[in-house]
C-alpha cells in the first residue's frame, strides 16, 4: 500500500532472468485505487534498459506506471479539492478581490464576503515521459462561492481550467529530486451567476499566482 488512497502491484510478471553477470527482474509496477483493483484503461509497453554495468542497481520505470498512478489517485478523488475559507482570507481572497476584475461580481454582492474554491480534475490527468523531465496535462474545473452571513453558501461561477506542466528530473545529493514548472493555463466560463464576463485577466492573475506563488513553494519542499 502506497498511502490510503493507493496500492501498488509489483509482483513479477515472468521468471527472473539470470546471467552471469546480472539478474534481469520484470515487474508489474500497476497502481490502483486502495481497495479496489480496476482494470486500468491503458496497456503496457515493453522497454529495454540501457545495458550498462557501473551501477549495483539499475531501476526503471515505464510511463505505463505513471498513468496507473495518475488514473488510480483520479478514481479515487485524490484531485478535488476544497480551499476553505481560512485559506483563501490568508491570501486576501474575497468578492471584493473578484470584484476588482469581474465588475458583474460587485454588482451581485454590494457587501465584501469571504469566498470558497472548489477544484476539481473532470478527466484522468495524462502524464508522459520525455528524455529527463515528464509532462502533466490537466483538464479540471474551479467553482468559485461566496459565503454568506449565515454560513451558507451561493455559488457565483465556475470555470474550465487547461494546465500544461512539466516536472524537471535531477539527481542532488544522492537523492532524486523534481522541479514543477506551469507551461501554460487556459480558462474558460463554464457558468456564471453574475453574467457573462472576459476570463482573460483572471487567467493573467492566476497564472502570475502560480508562477511566482505557488509552484516556488512546491519547489522548495
Amino acid at each position: 500500500q502506497i498511502d490510503d488512497l493507493a496500492e501498488v502491484d509489483y509482483s513479477l510478471s515472468g521468471l527472473p532472468a539470470v546471467f552471469q553477470p546480472f539478474i534481469d527482474l520484470d515487474l508489474k509496477g500497476v497502481v490502483f485505487p486502495a481497495g479496489n483493483y480496476t482494470d486500468s484503461p491503458y496497456m503496457a509497453a515493453s522497454f529495454t534498459i540501457p545495458d550498462q554495468s557501473d551501477s549495483m542497481l539499475y531501476l526503471a520505470f515505464s510511463e505505463y506506471f505513471f498513468q496507473t498512478s495518475s488514473f488510480a489517485y483520479y478514481t479515487a478523488g485524490a484531485f478535488n479539492m476544497t480551499i476553505a475559507e481560512e485559506t483563501c482570507s490568508y491570501f486576501n481572497i474575497n468578492t471584493e478581490i473578484f470584484s476588482s476584475i469581474i465588475p458583474e461580481v460587485a454588482k451581485y454582492s454590494v457587501t465584501p464576503y469571504p469566498v470558497m474554491l472548489k477544484l476539481m480534475s473532470t478527466e484522468i490527468p495524462i502524464i508522459s515521459l520525455q528524455q529527463d523531465s515528464f509532462m502533466v496535462g490537466i483538464q479540471g474545473s474551479m467553482e468559485v462561492l461566496a459565503i454568506l452571513p449565515d454560513s451558507t453558501t451561493r455559488s457565483l461561477f465556475t470555470l474550465n481550467i487547461a494546465a500544461n506542466t512539466s516536472i524537471s528530473l535531477n539527481i542532488f545529493d544522492q537523492k532524486l529530486m523534481g522541479s514543477l514548472c506551469l507551461n501554460r493555463i487556459q480558462l474558460s466560463l463554464a457558468h456564471s451567476n453574475v453574467g457573462s464576463f472576459e476570463v482573460l485577466l483572471l487567467e493573467n492573475i492566476l497564472s502570475y499566482i502560480l508562477q511566482t506563488e505557488v509552484i516556488p513553494s512546491a519547489n522548495g519542499k
